[in-house]
């Protein structure tokens, strides 16, 4: 089934969503890769088909490598290949976008103050909030990834 393009449904709405995305990914503090690393996961996590092809290509256009890309959703399993700042962001990012579950833990909140001062870990949050925001309307409306057969 068709779904509507919000974008053109609610211009308004797009925009002030965009503002959010806007702030995070040229106003803050933290590195852009940071920032594409954790929109990444969240689209992952959530399953937004748009958003992980996305950021999988973002990452890539900004140096990182495929094999780093491809082992995010395992990043446990290879966390030699993330700095430590990048797996407290990882980390905090799991625990916010599955905030129902785990409530965002005093211990997952003291892991992730440990990388980041004060305004980081809010725009931190921001952003993992920001691309929570995204994949509900990309998912809700069904907007296609540019990867082609």
């Amino acid at each position: 089934m068709n779904r509507i393009n919000w974008f053109q449904a609610s211009p308004k709405g797009a925009k002030a969503l965009g503002s959010i995305h806007h702030y995070v990914t040229t106003a803050t503090n933290l590195p852009a890769q940071l920032i594409h690393l954790v929109f990444l996961r969240v689209s992952q996590i959530n399953g937004c088909a748009h958003c992980i092809d996305l950021h999988a290509r973002d990452l890539i256009k900004g140096g990182m490598t495929v094999d780093k890309v491809m082992l995010v959703p395992v990043w446990h399993e290879a966390e030699y290949l993330f700095s430590d700042q990048e797996r407290a962001a990882l980390a905090w990012t799991e625990e916010v976008t599955r905030i129902s579950e785990t409530q965002a833990s005093d211990q997952a909140y003291a892991a992730a103050a440990a990388f980041f001062n004060e305004q980081d870990l809010v725009d931190l949050t921001l952003s993992i909030a920001a691309m929570n925001a995204f994949n509900r309307m990309g998912i809700s409306f069904r907007l296609k990834p540019a990867a082609k057969v």
